[in-house]
């Protein structure tokens, strides 16, 4: 019997073979691991729906990050938890804010961590949605002004990174015309520019506490079903000013991950998010699935298809699985 010269399963013979030609080479180096900040002292809730996830308050959080930093991981982005809502979101400008002293506290402990903040309105608002609201309208332009004063409120508590995440058009021009006026102009913007209207954000909504009371967010977050106006977003990001941009989530678009990647060069991020997440912990817990070689494979595919960072609530474990 002949066989062709050419045999891939040569190259697949070993564990030292697989690794001398693997071509995608999964690191803590991309890792940027979300946190939820909360009012008090020595506050840490577990997150129902996300195994592993907590609530903390500004000194949990600080220790939490020491851990972090530990694992080689090299930054965190903060979601806050205000102590009062109101219709425009006002307490996320507040010098004193949750996420203002939890920046303020990561950066005197003197941790050599990137802090990036998440920049919207939907978990300071009382009707949950991330703008302003009226006759039931989420308005576009009156809520520029309020995120471009939450990201210089950030800015001057120390961020390194700024994260709009809300989807209004213009923000990130808004935004960085505030940070350079103000001579945050080293403040770099990672915009959220392809954010999809997806029902595997429901975990976060818990987390931060940030569901909509009313309707959804279909006008202002992308169709599932639109790739093409993926690509428009991204170029309108980076016209007005964004460093690097994302897509959120991760599984369900991987093809505008790749499509994004293809098109642009700048740094570009995936967010592996809470209901992914929370159906990897799920299956695990009842015994389904291998959690680490699931969560290894999924990462690894977020980064084959493009993405130079992944936003990820595995990040510790993940971190932990790499250096054994």
């Amino acid at each position: 019997m002949s066989f062709p010269i050419q045999r891939p399963r040569r190259l697949r013979r070993t564990e030292a073979l697989r690794g001398l030609v693997r071509e995608t080479r999964l690191t803590t180096a991309g890792f940027i691991y979300p946190m939820f900040v909360c009012p008090g002292m020595n506050v840490r809730k577990e997150v129902g729906s996300m195994p592993g996830v907590y609530q903390q308050s500004v000194d949990q959080i600080v220790e939490e990050c020491r851990e972090v930093e530990s694992l080689g991981i090299p930054a965190v982005i903060l979601f806050g938890l205000p102590e009062s809502k109101d219709p425009r979101g006002a307490s996320s400008l507040a010098k004193t804010g949750v996420v203002q002293r939890a920046i303020e506290a990561i950066k005197a402990a003197k941790l050599s961590l990137l802090v990036i903040t998440d920049v919207c309105l939907c978990e300071y608002t009382d009707h949950g949605h991330c703008g302003v609201v009226e006759h039931g309208e989420v308005l576009n332009d009156p809520t520029l002004e309020i995120l471009a004063q939450q990201a210089l409120s950030h800015a001057r508590a120390g961020a390194d990174i700024v994260a709009p995440s809300d989807m209004m058009d213009g923000r990130v021009g808004a935004i960085r015309t505030l940070l350079d006026g103000h001579k945050f102009e080293n403040v770099a913007i990672l915009a959220y520019a392809v954010k999809y209207c997806s029902g595997f954000y429901g975990p976060f909504r818990e987390a931060a506490d940030s569901a909509p009371k009313s309707g959804d967010r279909r006008s202002y977050q992308m169709d599932p079903a639109n790739a093409r106006e993926a690509i428009k977003e991204v170029a309108l990001d980076l016209e007005e000013g964004a460093d690097m941009v994302m897509v959120k989530p991760a599984l369900p678009y991987l093809d505008i991950i790749r499509a994004v990647r293809e098109r642009v060069d700048v740094p570009l991020g995936a967010y592996n998010v809470s209901g992914e997440y929370a159906m990897v912990k799920a299956a695990a817990q009842k015994g389904w699935i291998d959690e680490k070689r699931v969560t290894l494979e999924i990462l690894t595919g977020i980064q084959r298809a493009g993405a130079d960072m992944i936003l990820t609530y595995h990040a510790k474990d993940v971190a932990r699985w790499l250096k054994n």
